[in-house]
């Protein structure tokens, strides 16, 4: 499974111009990390009207969950949840876990640096390649086992570290099932109507990818960008953030609106491949990553996805003679291929009938995932 996610991305190595800052020796904003207006997210701080809207939290125990999804899905492509059933300690260790890895001298998380043409270890976000300004932000991605990595970070101490990974994993997979389940619900699709099922209606073959991101407290805020406004290419993306804010979401006819961290709560957000799924139902919604003076914000964000060689295309019992469908079937693997190349218009070279000729303006903000 690694292998062939990691495939996805060989096409299309990021070679940045800039290289990776040490950001704890800055104490002015370099200009290669300074957007101004003429970037394609230029609007990151002002041009939207704010808002007093709050994205939806949801109990998972309570017995309107399944109606409280479906509306949380239609009207926004994004929600939190509590009463999840991942361990508080747990959550703590990871974060603790990530604190460590990002406190490492930059030297030494050099050596577990990502690839340009790879998917796992440290770096910058790969839609950096699409912008001309960097990124206020560090990441490590992690998909199957950290070991390797891990071994070069921390080469007497790197069990604990890597048992802690695996367990997180572990519980985000089986939490991310249980949620995709009550969103299909939601839409009135059964496990008899998914064919990549288990005859349990288990989707134990699912891919998946952890990504862990730091934010640093930076010098000039209002002038930088933690991650610029994209799409994830999953199925759902389920989000730890720490005490600290910093996720926007875009919202139809209100603009950009924070969400905040939540005592105990998970953030999950629609990936494209569910909207594909759902044939445009549930939106995979533009989020980003804003940063402040004062503070460093840490996430966690567990993307996950269907098997890498099943085919995703709208659902039959969302389609019909009034709403044909509106995607044609592409796999993970090769959708991550797409999105790599296409950036903010994979959604629409997918489209079925589309006027899609392959020449994009990058303007817009989807971008790829596992930044």
């Amino acid at each position: 499974m690694p292998s062939r996610l990691s495939d996805a991305f060989r096409a299309h190595p990021v070679h940045l111009h800039h290289k990776h800052l040490d950001f704890t020796s800055l104490q002015e904003l370099p200009e290669s990390y300074r957007w101004t207006t003429d970037q394609p997210d230029d609007d990151h701080h002002h041009h939207y009207p704010s808002t007093h809207e709050s994205v939806p939290v949801i109990d998972l125990l309570d017995p309107n969950a399944l109606q409280n999804i479906n509306h949380a899905c239609k009207s926004w492509g994004i929600f939190q949840v509590t009463n999840h059933g991942i361990p508080t300690s747990l959550i703590e260790k990871v974060e603790m876990a990530s604190k460590s890895l990002f406190s490492l001298p930059h030297e030494t998380k050099l050596k577990a640096a990502r690839s340009p043409d790879g998917i796992s270890g440290y770096g910058l976000a790969r839609i950096s390649s699409f912008f001309s300004k960097l990124m206020w932000s560090e990441g490590f991605t992690i998909v199957g086992s950290p070991l390797e990595h891990f071994q070069q970070l921390w080469p007497q101490d790197y069990i604990k570290l890597c048992d802690i990974i695996e367990e997180y994993q572990k519980e985000m997979k089986k939490l991310a099932g249980r949620l995709m389940w009550l969103m299909l619900a939601s839409l009135g699709i059964t496990k008899e109507d998914i064919k990549w099922a288990n005859p349990k209606g288990d989707l134990k073959d699912n891919c998946d990818a952890l990504q862990l991101n730091y934010y640093p407290a930076c010098p000039d805020p209002d002038r930088a960008m933690g991650l610029a406004a994209h799409t994830d290419s999953t199925l759902l993306t389920i989000l730890h953030q720490n005490n600290t804010n910093g996720l926007q979401m875009m919202k139809d006819g209100s603009g950009w609106v924070t969400v905040p961290p939540v005592s105990g709560g998970l953030v999950i957000n629609v990936g494209d491949l569910l909207h594909i799924l759902s044939n445009g139902l549930y939106p995979s919604v533009l989020h980003r990553a804003v940063v402040n003076r004062n503070q460093d914000r840490l996430s966690v964000a567990y993307l996950y996805g269907p098997p890498s060689s099943v085919q995703i295309s709208p659902l039959s019992k969302l389609v019909g003679p009034s709403q044909p469908p509106l995607y044609r079937s592409i796999t993970w693997t090769e959708y991550l291929r797409t999105k790599a190349k296409y950036f903010n218009k994979a959604l629409l070279s997918v489209k079925v009938c589309a006027p899609f000729n392959g020449f994009l303006d990058v303007s817009d903000h989807n971008s790829v995932t596992v930044g």
